[in-house]
């Protein structure tokens, strides 16, 4: 995955993240069909956020990672025209 997508990928699980905290704090959660438990909503939402927030540090080191990735090339290939110059 690129890192566009993985920043993507924890914003989409920050919504759900979101609103599953807001669903343990309104009383949707005893609507029929819906786990009238708040706590599990919580943990749900705590859940959501921890993987977020691990999805988003990967996409930064791997946008780290790539940026220096392209500076090494560069500066080689710098180099190299330097040589062949002289």
């Amino acid at each position: 995955m690129t890192g566009r997508n993985l920043y993507i990928f924890a914003a989409t699980l920050l919504l759900f993240s979101l609103v599953s905290f807001g669903i343990s704090l309104t009383g949707i959660a005893h609507e029929p069909g819906s786990p009238a438990d708040a706590v599990l909503w919580r943990t749900i939402g705590l859940f959501l956020l921890v993987v977020s927030l691990i999805a988003a540090l990967m996409a930064v080191l791997q946008h780290m990672f790539e940026q220096a990735e392209r500076r090494v090339d560069e500066q080689r290939r710098q180099n190299r025209d330097r040589k062949h110059r002289s």
